[in-house]
């Protein structure tokens, strides 16, 4: 996911402490991508590219975290307002726990790469997997449009609610089908893919709540 511009940043005086959660929130999203491309070559059986897509994915989420606690750092002294201070560090947070859902679905991968998935359950996990990156990108655009047009960014954070509930749809759609190839796929297997289902919902749940959250600063300005 390329890297913005965020108005609701560059209306303070830059600080590293913006610069540091400004760059959080980007590498936090960008891990959803990184996890569709995964899933992408794992359902396609290219283990090798699902695997250095994973190892790259867990060196951003470990930079997110250490992102978010320098971010979180340099905030005791940053020279903005406290409302403004705990509204970032709420929203650094949502992202942190995300990106942390993120990585939990990547780990899963890893482990399924070593076993045999019916085809089907790997193109709907594909679905939630796209689906989360739509998330998170409109997640991004309803930020970049908080400092500038609220109204713009409450209405996108519809489009984030309407995705999760497809999301929700095809979570209910994949457990479906754990019991109908359940006498194809080993207990182990299916509880790994249960795992992998249950990380992308959540992560789907903290763009939605991020959103929400989103939202309700956008009324505040």
């Amino acid at each position: 996911m390329a890297k913005g511009s965020f108005a609701w940043f560059e209306k303070r005086r830059k600080t590293d402490a913006l610069n540091l959660a400004q760059e959080q929130i980007t590498k936090a999203l960008g891990t959803v991508t990184l996890l569709h491309k995964a899933v992408q070559s794992a359902s396609k059986e290219k283990k090798e590219e699902a695997r250095n897509f994973i190892e790259k994915l867990s060196r951003e989420e470990e930079e997110v975290d250490n992102l978010r606690r320098s971010a979180f750092k340099e905030l005791t002294n940053v020279a903005v307002s406290v409302e403004f201070r705990e509204d970032l560090m709420h929203l650094v947070k949502r992202l942190d726990v995300m990106a942390d859902h993120v990585k939990d679905a990547a780990r899963s991968i890893l482990i399924l790469l070593e076993t045999s998935v019916p085809n089907e359950i790997w193109e709907v996990n594909l679905r939630v997997a796209e689906a989360l990156v739509q998330s998170a990108t409109a997640l991004r655009s309803s930020i970049e449009k908080l400092g500038t047009d609220p109204v713009r960014a409450k209405e996108i954070v519809k489009e984030v609610n309407a995705i999760e509930s497809r999301i929700d749809k095809d979570y209910l759609e994949t457990k479906k089908l754990f019991i109908k190839h359940t006498r194809q796929v080993d207990p182990a297997t299916l509880l790994i893919l249960n795992n992998l289902l249950e990380f992308m919902e959540q992560a789907a749940d903290m763009c939605a709540d991020t959103a929400d959250y989103i939202a309700i600063l956008g009324s505040e300005r």
